[in-house]
């Protein structure tokens, strides 16, 4: 399994590559979500189709809004790439038997994964829904919102429990327990309660 699922790669929704133009962006943006309009149109909607179909519109908005401003796009490639070096070091460390680091770097990936998934899977998408050109190409509104805010929260549920299934775990030890004390206590309270 690539170390990269989960993590949305907004250039690939696009189709195209992480050195593309914002003139690009648009481009495909443009054509993408005409494509989609057209199909939901031509669609019988359901309420699966209708959630699918507002993932997709979201992650389209979410794509051209993040990919064509150049601050949030280096901002998201940044995050991008520290959470998946994040889980490849958690993962190398763990393998190596080292604990405590493995357990500093779990809770380290751990929250930029929670801060990754909540900004660009759930925050971004609603944000950029809300944007004057993502409005005009996909129609998005209020609406659109409410329903897509339950959708993206699941969606970002998902991914996060999806990423969590591949990763390592520190084994737990057992507790020490010596099973004659616990029997002698229980049947101590079990006499004084008796009397």
């Amino acid at each position: 399994m690539s170390v990269d699922t989960g993590y949305v790669n907004y250039f690939e929704i696009l189709g195209l590559p992480e050195d593309c133009k914002p003139g690009e962006v648009r481009k495909n943006y443009k054509k993408l979500m005409k494509d989609l309009v057209l199909e939901i149109h031509r669609t019988q909607i359901t309420e699966d189709r209708r959630d699918k179909y507002l993932l997709t519109m979201a992650q389209l908005n979410a794509a051209f809004y993040i990919l064509r401003d150049n601050d949030r796009r280096e901002r998201y490639v940044a995050a991008r790439k520290r959470v998946m070096e994040l889980e490849a070091e958690w993962s190398q460390t763990a393998e190596s038997g080292e604990s405590s680091q493995a357990d500093a770097l779990r809770r380290a990936f751990d929250s930029e994964l929670r801060q990754f998934l909540s900004s660009y899977m759930e925050e971004l998408m609603l944000e950029a829904g809300r944007d004057a050109e993502c409005v005009e190409a996909s129609n998005w509104d209020p609406y659109h919102e409410r329903h897509a805010s339950r959708v993206l929260r699941h969606y970002r549920q998902r991914l996060y429990h999806e990423i969590h299934e591949r990763l390592p775990y520190y084994d737990v030890t057992k507790p020490l327990v010596d099973w004659e004390e616990r029997s002698r206590t229980a049947a101590h309270l079990i006499a004084e309660g008796t009397r």
